[in-house]
């Protein structure tokens, strides 16, 4: 059986560096080295294997049918970035001396690292105005109300809204009850319809932070959904009250996908030459300076609360990461905020490398 990688190593790479402890641990468990001798392909032109490969040990000699040849060597600076990664594969790596590779998952670390960037955020997306009237009460209409006036919703086709009330259910919720519970799978998308919750987080000692307070109206529990990620925080109740929810599947089809504006690489250039719309690499920024789209900037998905504020709402942004996951979720919560975003569809490595 082929052997793991080193940890010492893996963590050399990006992005798998910028991996908190937890997901880090669990990519490092499902990556194995391979020995690749001399003169044999690492990958060719033409697959699509879904892989990034990083090499460890060696030399590559990457080259295509266009003419295009170079070599990269274990431990320089490219190589800490994974080889020309784009799909399908536009290059064939051969091996030039006997060498190691690891090959990871693109999918599994995409996850990995939009589950990281969401985590940072979650928080920040469920604040409420600490002036509220506890004791106000505009009975039943007043959390569809608050909803339907969100700018999110104002993108919504009515037939969405109408079904979303015929499909919501309501949960009657006692106090002390644990609405979300951290490391779950995510599965409902709620709405406080009356009563009060509370946001919390584990820390590391075992003790539990309080981070937020929900009251009617609210909306949580997207990140899990928008990102297939676990659930980051805790929602308590801490009166009786009633939540409204929501499954998954209908808030993909609901909410989530009619707030998506998926674009071709063709159409999205055209956006940007015909009516000046900003492309926003939403990767790491180590990420970005590899290897980025012309004239793009970089935000963060875990940068996004912080930075959103500076974008202009009269101008059209699309976002793009490696496969179009991070940036989805990213186009939701801008949408969310009023902005006019659309997503690079199949992300950076479907796009010409023409």
């Amino acid at each position: 059986m082929p052997d793991l990688v080193d940890k010492s190593i893996l963590k050399s790479f990006v992005p798998p560096s910028a991996l908190n402890a937890e997901n880090f641990q669990e990519l490092a468990g499902k990556t194995f080295v391979e020995d690749v001798p001399a003169g044999k392909a690492i990958f060719k032109e033409g697959d699509a294997d879904r892989q990034s490969v990083y090499l460890l040990d060696g030399q590559a000699e990457i080259s295509s049918n266009a003419g295009e040849n170079k070599t990269v060597l274990a431990g320089s600076d490219i190589a800490k970035h994974p080889l020309v990664n784009q799909q399908p594969r536009k290059h064939t790596a051969t091996a030039k001396v006997d060498s190691k590779v690891i090959r990871i998952d693109s999918d599994l670390l995409d996850i990995l690292l939009t589950w990281d960037q969401l985590s940072g955020i979650e928080v920040d997306e469920i604040q409420v105005d600490e002036g509220e009237d506890e004791d106000e009460d505009d009975g039943d209409g007043d959390w569809m109300t608050r909803i339907l006036q969100s700018k999110a919703f104002l993108q919504i086709p009515p037939a969405n809204i109408q079904a979303l009330f015929m499909r919501v259910q309501e949960v009657p919720m006692k106090a002390g009850d644990a609405v979300i519970k951290q490391g779950e799978d995510g599965d409902y998308y709620y709405i406080v319809k009356h009563g009060k919750c509370k946001v919390t987080r584990n820390s590391k000692t075992g003790s539990e932070l309080t981070l937020a307070t929900l009251g009617d109206g609210d909306a949580f529990g997207e990140e899990a959904l928008l990102s297939e990620a676990k659930r980051n925080a805790n929602i308590i109740m801490t009166t009786d009250g009633s939540l409204m929810r929501l499954s998954k599947e209908d808030f993909n089809e609901l909410l989530k996908e009619p707030m998506l504006s998926w674009v071709t690489n063709e159409e999205a250039d055209a956006l940007v030459q015909n009516e000046g719309a900003v492309w926003i690499d939403v990767r790491l920024e180590s990420e970005h300076k590899n290897a980025s789209i012309e004239g793009s900037m970089n935000i963060p998905l875990f940068m996004l609360r912080l930075k959103a504020q500076t974008l202009d709402p009269d101008k059209q942004y699309i976002l793009y990461c490696n496969s179009g996951r991070q940036s989805s979720a990213c186009a939701y919560l801008l949408s969310e905020r009023g902005l006019r975003v659309h997503c690079l569809k199949g992300g950076l490595v479907e796009r010409s490398s023409g």
